[in-house]
C-alpha cells in the first residue's frame, strides 16, 4: 500500500515517465497504468485492495433450487438440511441438489437457521434395545410429559412406537391410567397385531410397587403372550429412541400448545402421518418408518384364557380382595391379580416363590393376615420327644398357622401337630383336629 501511494506521489510530479516509473517499482507498464486509473476513479480507496472473488459463481446454486429448499424449510421448520435434502431428492430425483452444508449455509443466510448449542458426544447405548432386530420385536410405551392447552385443560399424550422400525403406532390423549390407555391399546392390537414384549418405565400404569411390580395392564399383557420389558428405574435413557419421539412430537404440536384438546389431538394425528409416511430417519438410511415397518404380528384373541401351571405348581386363584386360601389363612397377593390363577408354592421358614404367566417375583412371606377374632390356635399338647414347650403366638413354618404350642426342631419352630406327625399330617389328621378357633 505504502509503494502505491508512493508510486502515485512521483507521478503527478510529472518527473518521470510512465516506463520509467514502472522500472523503478519494479512493475510492469500494464499495472502501472491500472493504478494509475484505480488513483483517479477513486482517489480515496483506489489503491486499496480489491476481492478477488469471481461475481458470478460457475457453481453456484441455482435461484429455482435455492427457492425449493426454502420453501420446504418454511412448510417444516424443524426439519435440518439432511431431512430438507432427503425429502426433496425423493420429490425430484433428476434434480442436483446441494450437499447438506450447503442448504445449511442457504438457510443461515435467509435467517432460517440459528445456532444451536454444542451436546457433548456420549457412548451410543445398544442395550436393552439390541433385541429388536425386527417390526413388533419389541414396542415402547409412555407417556409424554403433560401439558396445558390454551383453554386450560390438561392434555397426557400416550404414545406407542415400534423400537426397531421407529413407526408411531398409536398418540391418542387419555388420561394416565389402566381405563384410559386400555381401549386405546385394544385398538392397536387390532391393527397391528401383538409385538413380542412391551418396553415401559415403572410408573403407573404400567408398573406398580406391588408383588412383580404387576399392575392391571402388565397382568393383561402377560395374559395376552407379551413379554414385560421394563427399564431400570431412574434411567430414560434406556428407552432413548422412545423419548426422541416424545422431543420431536413436542417441537412439531404442542410448542406453542393447540386451542383446545379436540384441536390438539388434530395436532397429533397430522403429525403421526407426516413422522411416518414422509419424515426421514436418519437411523433408517433417511427413510421414513413405514417403508420399515412391513412385517406380521400374532393376531389379538378374542377370548383370554386362564394360564397353564404344570403339576408341580400349587395353582390358587386370586380373591376380589387381591388375597389366596393357603392353609386356613388368607395370604395378601396383589389386587392386581383379581381372579387370575397363580402360582404359590410352600417352602419352609414362611416364603413361597410366586409366579403369574410367565413372571416371577422371587419368595414373599406367607404370613396369615385377616384372621378371624383372636386367631387360630392349636390344641395343646403334652411336650413331645421333639421338646414340645407352650409359647402363644408362635407360627409354623410348616403349616404357616399361629399355634400356642410349639417345638424347635431341625432350627425351625414347628407346632406340636406337625412335630409329632411329620409333613403329612394336614392329609392325615385333618384342620379340624390340628387346629381350633378361639373366640
Amino acid at each position: 500500500m505504502d509503494q502505491r501511494v508512493a508510486f502515485i506521489a512521483e507521478w503527478l510530479r510529472e518527473a518521470w515517465t510512465m516506463t520509467e516509473l514502472a522500472g523503478r517499482y519494479g512493475i510492469s507498464r500494464k499495472t502501472a497504468y491500472k493504478w494509475v486509473e484505480r488513483y483517479e476513479a477513486e482517489p480515496a480507496a483506489g489503491l486499496g485492495d480489491r476481492s478477488r472473488a469471481p461475481h458470478q459463481h460457475g457453481r453456484a446454486m441455482a435461484p429455482a433450487v435455492a427457492a425449493a429448499v426454502v420453501a420446504l424449510r418454511r412448510q417444516q421448520p424443524t426439519w435440518g438440511p439432511k431431512k430438507l435434502r432427503a425429502v426433496l431428492q425423493r420429490r425430484q430425483p433428476a434434480t442436483a441438489w446441494p450437499a447438506p452444508s450447503t442448504i445449511g449455509d442457504l438457510l443461515r443466510r435467509e435467517g432460517l437457521s440459528a445456532p444451536q448449542r454444542r451436546t457433548r458426544h456420549t457412548v451410543p447405548l445398544t442395550q436393552p434395545l439390541a433385541d429388536a432386530v425386527a417390526p413388533n420385536d419389541v414396542w415402547c410405551i409412555d407417556f409424554k410429559g403433560w401439558f396445558r392447552t390454551q383453554d386450560g385443560t390438561r392434555c397426557d399424550p400416550l404414545t406407542v412406537t415400534d423400537a426397531w422400525s421407529r413407526y408411531v403406532l398409536c398418540c391418542r390423549i387419555t388420561p394416565p391410567s389402566g381405563r384410559g390407555v386400555r381401549p386405546w391399546l385394544e385398538r392397536t392390537f387390532r391393527e397391528h397385531g401383538l409385538p413380542r414384549a412391551l418396553r415401559s418405565d415403572n410408573g403407573p400404569p404400567f408398573a406398580t410397587t406391588g408383588a412383580g411390580r404387576l399392575s392391571q395392564l402388565a397382568v393383561w399383557w402377560l395374559k395376552l403372550g407379551i413379554a414385560l420389558d421394563r427399564i431400570t428405574p431412574g434411567a430414560p435413557q434406556e428407552n432413548g429412541r422412545h423419548e426422541r419421539v416424545h422431543l420431536t412430537l413436542q417441537r412439531d404440536t404442542s410448542t406453542p400448545p393447540a386451542p383446545t384438546p379436540r384441536a390438539q389431538q388434530r395436532r397429533f394425528d397430522a403429525h403421526r402421518r407426516l413422522f411416518n409416511e414422509e419424515r426421514p430417519h436418519e437411523a433408517l438410511a433417511m427413510q421414513p418408518p413405514a417403508t420399515r415397518y412391513q412385517g406380521l404380528a400374532p393376531p389379538y384373541p378374542t377370548r383370554l384364557e386362564d394360564p397353564w401351571y404344570d403339576a408341580q405348581h400349587h395353582v390358587r386363584r386370586v380373591k376380589r380382595t387381591g388375597q389366596i386360601k393357603w392353609h386356613g389363612g388368607l395370604v395378601f397377593i396383589s389386587e392386581a391379580l383379581r381372579g387370575e390363577l397363580v402360582d404359590w408354592r410352600k417352602h419352609l421358614r414362611g416364603t413361597g416363590p410366586s409366579a403369574f404367566c410367565r413372571s416371577s417375583w422371587g419368595a414373599s412371606r406367607a404370613t396369615p393376615i385377616d384372621l378371624p377374632r383372636a386367631g387360630w390356635a392349636a390344641a395343646s399338647r403334652p411336650p413331645g420327644p421333639d421338646g414340645v414347650t407352650h409359647l402363644s403366638g408362635s407360627i409354623c413354618y410348616r403349616c404357616f398357622r399361629l399355634h400356642r404350642a410349639w417345638a424347635l426342631k431341625d432350627g425351625f419352630h414347628l407346632c406340636a401337630i406337625c412335630a409329632i406327625c411329620g409333613p403329612s399330617c394336614c392329609a392325615i389328621c385333618g384342620p379340624s383336629a390340628a387346629i381350633v378357633g378361639v373366640a
